[in-house]
């Protein structure tokens, strides 16, 4: 099966799109403790920054918090050219043995609790999709909840109950966020129920340099193309990490602006919108004795918001 779509695919006509997260420098989302949110002005001066220097008018957030919140009301506020994927973010419900990092099982009471927040951040994205009805583009529901590794796994049928609930609430699409290898491998059941089907691929994670970058990359898109060949295709996370333990060599700001570039060049003539990840270094994110860990450091910008190779003008 061919991986082309024709022009009318495109998520509201958009070609390139940005992951973006604001937290900077000693902020960071709620992990047990309560959140530690960027101000309005410090959101404000990244949405300009993305939109001035970045040269993107799409944009992706990950959850319906008042994080979130406070973006969509300031882009509206100020009239910015910029449109959303909101994001309904899924706690676990199930425990997952094969997580590497997360070996303590959750206790049913953890486990019925994030049932109930989940619930919560549901009716949240509802809520804001319809408010911001001008700048939400999309919903997605979920983030990299149903592959086999992760620390937050939602059974696909509750995924398939959410996505439902949200798709009798909104006018705009909906979506579900994971990786390919699950879309590939499980993933006919869900993508019958969406919109559009959004996939992720990250070849530096899976051991691969920048010359067998593309090659990787759109043998991912062939595999989800060729298993869900009735699906609209978008890509809501792809990038290149510009520091990495993990990686050694392979990471670098050469190598992202290269993959960058060469990604969007294919994605374009393929017409697949594509979401960058990221827009900003987090260095909350990942072992926080390991400030060369890879999670830290995908950012076209640094967390200082210094512009990288990339977007340097």
């Amino acid at each position: 099966m061919p991986i082309q779509q024709k022009p009318g695919d495109l998520l509201d006509g958009f070609k390139r799109a940005v992951c973006y997260s604001g937290f900077r420098h000693g902020q960071h989302p709620d992990r047990g403790s309560g959140a530690v949110n960027p101000s309005d002005k410090e959101i404000l001066e990244d949405l300009q920054m993305l939109s001035r220097e970045g040269y993107f008018t799409l944009i992706r957030l990950y959850d319906a918090q008042a994080n979130s919140e406070a973006v969509l009301r300031l882009i509206e506020a100020n009239k910015l050219n910029l449109k959303v994927l909101l994001g309904a973010w899924l706690d676990a419900e199930v425990n997952n043995p094969n997580c590497p990092w997360h070996k303590e099982p959750y206790s049913r009471e953890i486990l019925a609790a994030n049932q109930q927040r989940n619930g919560k951040e549901i009716e949240s994205a509802i809520r804001l999709a319809n408010l911001y009805s001008n700048t939400v583009v999309a919903v997605a529901v979920g983030n990299e909840a149903l592959v086999d590794w992760n620390d937050h796994m939602v059974p696909v049928d509750s995924v398939i109950s959410y996505v439902r609930k949200v798709r009798h609430s909104i006018s705009q699409p909906v979506t579900v966020a994971d990786n390919y290898n699950w879309w590939a491998h499980q993933g006919a059941t869900l993508a019958r129920e969406l919109d559009f089907v959004s996939v992720h691929t990250y070849p530096a994670w899976e051991g691969k340099d920048i010359d067998e970058a593309m090659p990787f990359s759109i043998a991912n898109l062939q595999a989800v193309r060729n298993a869900l060949p009735h699906s609209r295709l978008v890509i809501t996370e792809a990038g290149w990490a510009t520091t990495a333990s993990e990686f050694g060599p392979r990471a670098g700001e050469e190598k992202q602006k290269r993959y960058y570039h060469d990604l969007f060049a294919w994605t374009e003539q393929m017409n697949i919108t594509t979401f960058f990840f990221e827009a900003f270094d987090e260095d909350w994110k990942g072992d926080p004795n390991n400030p060369l860990g890879a999670e830290k450091h995908w950012g076209l910008f640094t967390v200082d918001r210094k512009p990288k190779q990339v977007v340097r003008h």
